[in-house]
């Protein structure tokens, strides 16, 4: 007998359980992988649903995908939270699968957060998806190449979900006007502004229109008077994970694309994330000298000026000194040949062992040294002419190698004077 209560735990359920899609052409936002060209699409049409990993951020669909994998293809539908399940709940699911599979019932287990899961716990898995007791497809925020065991990825195929752009958002609120029967309070600006604040997560769009259906008044809200009502989410950033890799890697590479534009919105991202400044810093600092080195000689000085200003000030204050140093880096000239030459200096002196320097430019502090030959025959460079003397200080089994390799740009171009200057002058001594 269908329970008295059922219809009123339905109407009770938030309105994003309400209006979850139960069929694939009520999804909405990943059209990229439900296209009849994609391997989930042409699996789904098939009927038989291979173990997969569902990669995308909060609020995309995830879960709701795997609802409809296991509706359309048939299968019993298990659903575990990585926080709250161990082995032994794992073990269960498992041994109530195969007695399904006995009966000719197959069985797929949705895994919410896989991530979370230990190498141990991820490891349970491996048999019984091998062995076709079990569908497995897990639901993760965070790079599955990072997060997973190889041993598990390996048997499972990855699908990369969106987060929802502004024209799904924006589907997402005509659904919940049409399912409640009324519009949203709000001005056409503030709807916009309302889809920005869910950051391209539908589950947190739906959870603010709740709490707006359910607002007292019929005055309609405005930007201002939106953000007053409904606390501002707080931006996906985890300074563990892989946005803060994606995020210092976008400000990064914005540098050295010279986008000062573009530079300054990715430190304002990290900022408001809550990362570190001083680790902002400190790669600014890296930066100074990878990619601008001696184009510049100037960029090293400001980046640690920068970094000491912020210690000094603190936020907010502090964080104007970033900025200058972003703009700074962002429009100097370019440069990685000192890291270049590093990189083939250390290759070379790897490669050619423990050489001795030439005896002319070792010193000899004692008798037997100087007996031996030290410092023999070495040419003070200040007393010859044109204060360059033009010898060899290379091993002497080792020819001349030229790592440093100057680009015609900053005050890098007057370096290539000099070395062009004193590659003349040390072939006019040596002849």
């Amino acid at each position: 007998m269908e329970s008295l209560f059922a219809n009123s735990a339905v109407t009770q359920a938030p309105l994003a359980e309400q209006l979850r899609p139960t069929s694939l052409h009520e999804v909405i936002g990943q059209e990229h992988v439900l296209s009849q060209n994609h391997m989930l699409r042409e699996m789904l049409d098939g009927g038989a649903p291979i173990s997969l990993v569902l990669w995308g951020p909060p609020g995309c669909g995830k879960t709701t995908l795997a609802r409809i994998i296991a509706e359309k293809s048939g299968y019993h539908f298990e659903q575990v939270t990585a926080v709250a399940s161990g082995i032994a709940e794992l073990k269960a699911i498992f041994e109530r699968a195969r007695t399904r599979r006995q009966d000719g019932m197959k069985t797929l287990v949705f895994v919410d957060e896989i991530h979370r899961f230990n190498r141990s716990q991820q490891d349970a898995f491996l048999p019984v998806v091998e062995d076709g007791t079990i569908t497995l497809i897990g639901a993760t925020t965070e790079n599955p190449s990072f997060e997973m065991n190889a041993a598990l990825l390996s048997r499972m195929q990855v699908v990369v979900l969106n987060r929802l752009d502004e024209m799904a958002m924006q589907q997402l609120l005509k659904r919940a006007e049409s399912h409640m029967e009324k519009p949203l309070p709000l001005t056409p600006e503030a709807r916009d502004t309302l889809t920005t604040m869910a950051d391209g997560d539908g589950r947190a769009l739906l959870n603010f229109c709740e709490i707006l259906f359910a607002r007292r008044g019929s005055t309609e809200l405005d930007s201002k008077g939106l953000t007053q009502y409904i606390q501002k989410r707080a931006p996906l950033y985890d300074k563990k994970q892989e946005a803060h890799y994606n995020l210092i890697s976008a400000l990064h590479k914005s540098l050295r694309g010279s986008d000062a534009q573009a530079a300054l919105y990715w430190l304002c991202r990290m900022l408001d994330g809550g990362e570190d400044p001083l680790y902002i810093a400190r790669r600014m600092v890296r930066f100074a000298v990878e990619d601008i080195g001696l184009a510049d000689p100037q960029a090293l000085i400001q980046a640690n000026a920068a970094k000491e200003a912020y210690d000094f000030l603190g936020s907010p204050e502090g964080e104007l000194a970033l900025v200058q140093c972003v703009l700074y880096l962002a429009t100097a000239p370019k440069s990685n040949a000192a890291y270049t030459a590093y990189g083939a200096a250390k290759a070379s002196a790897r490669s050619h062992g423990s050489l001795m320097p030439p005896m002319h430019i070792l010193n000899a502090p004692t008798k037997l040294m100087k007996e031996l030959g030290y410092g023999t025959g070495y040419d003070y460079d200040h007393n010859a002419q044109d204060g360059f003397s033009g010898q060899n200080y290379f091993p002497d089994d080792m020819k001349r190698e030229d790592y440093y390799q100057p680009v015609e740009r900053g005050f890098e171009r007057e370096i290539i004077k000099r070395l062009e200057y004193w590659e003349k002058l040390r072939a006019k001594r040596n002849a």
